[in-house]
């Protein structure tokens, strides 16, 4: 029934871009729509432009793919590297050359051919609980294979989208083998069989089954905003691995234009709209996410958890991993 419901909602939102003036941009989005609804009504005001969403938990590829030539979006938007460099590798999209987005967004976070860019990032820490480990007791993500944390750590399935990425970025750094080894020794360290999402790791500290934990910086945000996951975001310290060397792995959400774009010179519009300070400051504080653009302020929640080095690599290097990173969890048997 939901596959159907779903089906419907595209189909009918479809019908309703296909026939819309050329000053409109369409966007098909894995973002739900209240998250990018405010930038999109701010770049209205600014530029007359209408942008219309279709939102999705997945199959937007799929039906990129059955549309063709004949598609009537002109964006993706989505998180995780992962999914960016699909619609790259699929061929669903085309490369931009802007002046404007190669100035606003770092190298390290836009493809080397212009396919994507970031919009926002968010860095994948380890929470660690206050009463059970001390500050500086955990400082790298190689920590985490040590065998003193064995039975201590929660996280949630290996081949999820984040972890893949993060994995991609170990074995960026050291290699398969080394990692490997790595991923065995975190495997060993676990509490319990991966499970749940980035927040029920953090429950899971609060409810004394596991003293560290892998996840996202906006679920802070998100807990600390809500009545009953206070208390979970308050049992916890954030910790930026890596700080002495390559810095902490961050991913993003991002942007790409769709293969045939029918309002590519509207698309593009918008693509820039949203790397600029308004945007970008309204995208951040929305989503309890970092900006990307250099110099725009972060929100307030933000900079209380502290200034941090992020990695410089390359997130394309990233993806290329990806594969790799998913064949060593089923290797060494991470979610069993």
């Amino acid at each position: 029934m939901k596959k159907a419901l779903s089906t419907i909602a595209l189909a009918a939102a479809v019908t309703l871009t296909a026939g819309a003036a050329n000053a409109d941009v369409n966007v098909y989005s894995y973002r739900q729509p209240f998250l990018i609804q405010p930038m999109f009504d701010a770049f209205t005001k600014e530029t007359g432009i209408k942008v219309n969403v279709v939102f999705a938990k997945k199959g937007l590829e799929e039906r990129l793919k059955q549309e063709g030539a004949n598609s009537p979006a002109d964006l993706v938007f989505t998180v995780d590297i992962g999914r960016l460099n699909k619609v790259v590798e699929e061929e669903l999209v085309q490369p931009v050359n802007s002046d404007i987005l190669n100035a606003n967004v770092p190298e390290s976070l836009r493809d080397p051919e212009g396919k994507w860019f970031a919009l926002t990032t968010r860095a994948r820490i380890v929470y660690a609980s206050k009463d059970r480990v001390k500050p500086g007791e955990i400082a790298s993500y190689e920590d985490l294979a040590d065998p003193k944390w064995k039975g201590r750590i929660c996280t949630r399935p290996g081949n999820h989208g984040y972890n893949l990425a993060l994995i991609s970025s170990m074995i960026a750094h050291h290699g398969e083998e080394k990692t490997e080894e790595w991923l065995k020794g975190v495997k060993a360290n676990l509490a319990r069989k991966p499970q749940g999402n980035d927040r029920a790791q953090v429950k899971a500290i609060w409810q004394g089954e596991c003293d560290l934990a892998i996840g996202n910086t906006y679920y802070m945000g998100k807990m600390l905003a809500d009545e009953e996951q206070y208390a979970w975001a308050s049992s916890v310290n954030m910790v930026f691995p890596n700080q002495a060397d390559r810095g902490t792995h961050v991913n993003i959400s991002g942007v790409a234009l769709t293969k045939h774009a029918p309002n590519k010179q509207e698309a593009i519009q918008l693509m820039e709209f949203l790397t600029e300070n308004l945007a970008q400051k309204m995208y951040a504080e929305q989503n309890y996410e970092y900006p990307v653009k250099p110099g725009v302020e972060w929100s307030g929640l933000l900079q209380s958890w502290g200034a941090f080095k992020a990695d410089s690599l390359n997130l394309a290097e990233v993806a290329k991993n990806r594969a790799a990173a998913s064949k060593l969890v089923d290797k060494v048997g991470f979610n069993e």
